[in-house]
C-alpha cells in the first residue's frame, strides 16, 4: 500500500509563511557574530585513503572495534586494526541510481545520491537473538515498482528515483563480508528530485531504527513533487520527516518492518504512523548521543542557515515555515526575524550559523572517547566547503546547552583544513574520525578517512634551551672521556 499526501488543512500555514516575510524584513546577514576559533587543538591522524567519498563510519558493537565505512558509490569497506581491508564489506554499486548530476563523472561532477547510510542491530553480537548478524542500508536506487511511499506528481511527472531502506546478514562463515542472497527490503520512498535525500539511519537507546529523510529535492521545498505546503508540513508522507521503525516487528502497511505504538502520530490519520518528528529540509546526518540518547539531526540549510537540532517525539522543526530560527519565504527564498504569524509550537536548533561560515553542514557525534579529554560531552560536526566547487571544509564543535559554535584548531600551526568534508565516524572507543577529500563528488580515489588525535603538546621556548643547554654538557662530558 501507498502514501499520498493529502493537504491535511495545512494550506494557511504555506500562506502565512509566504507573507511572513516582507520585502522591508529580509535579511542580508542573519548571525553577523563570526565563529570564533576554539581552544581546543586536535590532530588528524591518516589511517586510510583510495575511498571515493567516504560520507560515514560507524561500529558494529560486536566488541572487534572494527570501523565499518560507507563509500557513497555503494562499498562498505572495513577498516581493521587501522587496515583498509582490501574486499568490500558489501556491495551495492549496482542496484545504485546512475552517479553523476553534471554528467562529466570525474573528479568536477557532484550527486547527493548514492549509498548514504549503515546501522547495525543492537543485538549484532548476540547468538540466536532475532538481530544476530543483521545490519541495514540506505541507498539511492532505480525505480522499481510502485514505491511504499510517494508525493503527488504531476501529469506525466516522475520520480528522480527510489531511497531504499534494506536488511542484510553476514556471511557466518565470514564475519568481514554479507551474504548478498540475504537481502530483505524494509521500505521503498519516491523521491521528487536527485538531491536532499537524506539517508541517516540510527538505533536509539530504545532499540527503534530511526530514518531520516529529505524534503525530496529542488529548492525551497516548493517545486514538482511537494505540493501546496511543502514536503517538510506534509507529514502525511516521509519527505521531511525523521521515522521511528521496529525491524523486528511486522504491522506495517507492507509487513515488512513494525511501527511502535508508542510512536507519537500513531492516533492521527493525517500522519504517516511511522513518523517520530517533521519540518526537515536535509537531515543528512543523524546520531545518537552514546551518553544521554539524545537524537542529534544536523538539517542542511536552504541559501542562509545551517542548523543542529535535538530532536523529541512530534516535534516539528520548522521547514518551510522557518530556516534555522529565521521566518523562511518559500517565493524568494528570503529569510526574516519577524515572526509574525508562525505557529509557537515550531522547534528551533541548537545550534545554527549562516552562510557567511559554509554551505552545508556536515554532522558528527557528541564525543565520548578519552584521547581528547577537552572534546568530551562537545558535538563534533563540519561544513562541507565555504565554496561549492573549492575544497575549503570547516570543522567545528558545539555546546548544545549554550548553543555556542566554535571552529576547531587544526594542528600546532593552526592550518586550514583543505578538503571537502564529507561525513564523520565514530567507533567502538567513543573515538571520531573525519571522511574528507579533495574532489567534489563520488568519483575518483582521493577520499581519506583519518582519526581526531590529540595534537601534540607545544614545548616551551624556555625548556628548549634548557634540553640544549643540557645536551651540549652532556656532549662536552662523553668527549672529556673519551680523551681520558
Amino acid at each position: 500500500m501507498s502514501y499520498a499526501p493529502s493537504v491535511c488543512g495545512y494550506l494557511v500555514l504555506a500562506v502565512t509563511a509566504a507573507l511572513s516575510t516582507s520585502v522591508n524584513a529580509q535579511l542580508t546577514d542573519p548571525i553577523p557574530t563570526p565563529i570564533g576559533k576554539s581552544s581546543i587543538t586536535i590532530e588528524l591522524t591518516p589511517v586510510a585513503s583510495g575511498l571515493a567519498a567516504p560520507n560515514l563510519g560507524v561500529s558494529a558493537g560486536d566488541g572487534s572495534n572494527r570501523l565499518f565505512v560507507v563509500d557513497q558509490p555503494g562499498y562498505v569497506r572495513i577498516i581493521d586494526n587501522g587496515v583498509l581491508l582490501p574486499t568490500p564489506f558489501l556491495d551495492v554499486s549496482s542496484r545504485l541510481v546512475p552517479l553523476g548530476f553534471f554528467g562529466s563523472r570525474d573528479e568536477n561532477d557532484f550527486d547527493e545520491r548514492g549509498l548514504l547510510g549503515l546501522a547495525f542491530h543492537p543485538d549484532f553480537s548476540v547468538a540466536g537473538s532475532q538481530g544476530y548478524g543483521k545490519l541495514y542500508t540506505y541507498s539511492s536506487e532505480t525505480i522499481d515498482g510502485a514505491a511504499d511511499f510517494t508525493v503527488a506528481f504531476q501529469a506525466g511527472a516522475v520520480a528522480n528515483h527510489q531511497s531504499v531502506v534494506a536488511e542484510w546478514q553476514i556471511d557466518m562463515s565470514n564475519p568481514n563480508q554479507v551474504d548478498m542472497s540475504s537481502r530483505r527490503e524494509l521500505l521503498r520512498v519516491d523521491e521528487p528530485q536527485f538531491n536532499h535525500n537524506a539517508g541517516s539511519l540510527v538505533f536509539g537507546h530504545d532499540d527503534m531504527l530511526y530514518v531520516a529523510f529529505g524534503d525530496g529535492g529542488a529548492s525551497n521545498d516548493n517545486a514538482a513533487g511537494h505540493g501546496f505546503i511543502g514536503n517538510g508540513q506534509d507529514p502525511s508522507n516521509v519527505l521531511g520527516t525523521i521515522l521511528r521503525i521496529d525491524v523486528d516487528g511486522s504491522n506495517s502497511h507492507n509487513g515488512q518492518y513494525g511501527i511502535p505504538g508508542d510512536n507519537p502520530f500513531t492516533a492521527d490519520s493525517r500522519v504517516a504512523n511511522e513518523v517520530y518528528a517533521y519540518g526537515f529540509r536535509n537531515p543528512f546526518r543523524t546520531s545518537i548521543d552514546s551518553e544521554t540518547g539524545e537524537l542529534i539531526a544536523a538539517d542542511v540549510g536552504q541559501r542562509w542557515i545551517e542548523e543542529i537540532d535535538v530532536v523529541t517525539a512530534g516535534g516539528n522543526y520548522g521547514w518551510r515555515l522557518k530556516e534555522g530560527s529565521f521566518a523562511f519565504n518559500f517565493v524568494d527564498g528570503s529569510v526574516s526575524d519577524v515572526l509574525d504569524g508562525l505557529p509557537d509550537d515550531l522547534i528551533d536548533p541548537v545550534l545554527e550559523y549562516d552562510h557567511g561560515e559554509g554551505i552545508s553542514v556536515i554532522g558528527g557525534f557528541v564525543y565520548r572517547g578519552s584521547d581528547i579529554p577537552e572534546l568530551f560531552g562537545k558535538y563534533v560536526f563540519g561544513d562541507f566547503s565555504t565554496a561549492f566547487r573549492s575544497p575549503l571544509g570547516r570543522l567545528f564543535v558545539g555546546d548544545l546547552d549554550t548553543g555556542v559554535i566554535e571552529e576547531l584548531t587544526l594542528g600546532l600551526d593552526d592550518r586550514s583544513l583543505g578538503l571537502f568534508v564529507k561525513g564523520f565516524g565514530q567507533d567502538e572507543n567513543g573515538e571520531l574520525y573525519l571522511m574528507a577529500g579533495p574532489n567534489l563528488g563520488p568519483f575518483g580515489s582521493s577520499g581519506l578517512v583519518l582519526r581526531l588525535s590529540p595534537s601534540p603538546v607545544p614545548v616551551p621556548a624556555a625548556l628548549w634551551l634548557f634540553a640544549g643547554a643540557a645536551g651540549l654538557l652532556l656532549r662536552r662530558r662523553q668527549q672529556s672521556a673519551v680523551r681520558r
